[in-house]
């Protein structure tokens, strides 16, 4: 089929390249009626001239920028996962039987679709993501360090605290067994650390600079145990949250649900499926876990709640897994809702 020809098509499908792309129109009845190949300036110039209809495309990178061009053609974007297109592939993989797939993928009703991410999305999410960098960096290196120096029968305890306290008293001790190129090699080590710190320093500023002049982050901010950077990572991967129908939904897209394995009318839950997003899963998580510590049991709601669990015997960690979940649900709400705040209220003495 020619790629000059524009037939009318209902949807279509596009596989996202480097530099290739190709594009499988489908007409009402889903037969193709177009298929193409066709670079990133060629495809421009081919959304323009086609009429309006769905265009549908995997989640992956490049496709956000792609969504983009496609409104801004006048087309309908589809975004849909990649695991929930494979099923549509048929016979042998190619990139015309992908995009044929994509654009069958997208015509089923109960489809689940990818919220197209904004700029300004985009760049704190980059942000969230170099920071994410530089902290496995920041613990492969104190890990590197410390496994070097037990090899020389030195010990410094786990965790930065330690190794920011002791890094400096083994550097300048003379009499501690460290050869010549070791103690160079350590000191490059720590000057690396003091680097990444710096950066991660940086890296918060600037992230804590948006949070405050953002009102959802703000607001997000009132929820107990969420702090700057995790309501900043909630705008950047979660949006205004109207993708999700509720509160439920965007816990389950985080992986904070339990899997199941039900069969025969007989319900098996097991652990959390841990889908979604882990960065963010593992944010949510840790505030819980802050909460469960440090959280008041008599004053607010969330206390009131943890207490009661810890009261049934559950362990600490089910708990704060379930708090995660709860703390989810309620960054919906404040997401969804218009000037939505969390109200710490105290609880209502027995009279």
């Amino acid at each position: 089929m020619s790629q000059c020809a524009t037939p009318a098509m209902a949807r279509m499908g596009i596989d996202i390249g480097k530099s290739a792309f190709h594009v499988v129109g489908l007409d009402a009845g889903g037969r193709p009626v177009f298929r193409g190949r066709f670079t990133r300036e060629r495809l421009i110039e081919f959304l323009a001239r086609a009429s309006p209809t769905i265009v549908g495309m995997e989640s992956c990178p490049g496709s956000n920028w792609l969504a983009r061009k496609v409104t801004d053609a006048g087309h309908s974007t589809r975004i849909v996962p990649a695991q929930f297109v494979k099923p549509f592939v048929k016979s042998n993989k190619t990139d015309i039987v992908d995009a044929e797939a994509i654009a069958e993928a997208i015509s089923r009703p109960t489809m689940r679709f990818v919220q197209p991410k904004t700029e300004a999305q985009l760049d704190l999410q980059a942000l969230h993501r170099v920071r994410q960098r530089l902290v496995s960096s920041k613990t492969a290196v104190i890990n590197q360090a410390r496994a070097f120096l037990l090899e020389y029968g030195l010990t410094i305890g786990v965790g930065a605290a330690y190794f920011v306290r002791d890094m400096p008293s083994i550097l300048s001790d003379d009499e501690n067994g460290l050869t010549p190129s070791m103690r160079r090699l350590l000191d490059e080590l720590w000057q690396e650390y003091r680097c990444v710190e710096a950066r991660l320093l940086q890296l918060r500023r600037q992230i804590e600079s948006i949070a405050t002049a953002d009102d959802t982050a703000t607001r997000l901010t009132s929820v107990p145990g969420i702090g700057q950077l995790t309501a900043t990572a909630i705008t950047a991967f979660a949006g205004n949250g109207t993708q999700f129908k509720s509160g439920r939904h965007l816990a389950a897209w985080l992986g904070l649900v339990p899997r199941e394995f039900s069969t025969g009318g007989k319900q098996h839950l097991l652990g959390i499926t841990k889908r979604g997003n882990p960065y963010l899963r593992k944010l949510l998580v840790h505030g819980a876990r802050s909460c469960v510590l440090h959280l008041d049991r008599t004053k607010d709601h969330l206390g009131v709640w943890i207490g009661r669990m810890e009261s049934r015997g559950i362990h600490r960690n089910k708990v704060i897994v379930a708090l995660a979940n709860k703390l989810a649900r309620i960054a919906w709400v404040v997401l969804t809702r218009q000037g939505a705040f969390y109200l710490r209220q105290p609880r209502q003495q027995q009279q």
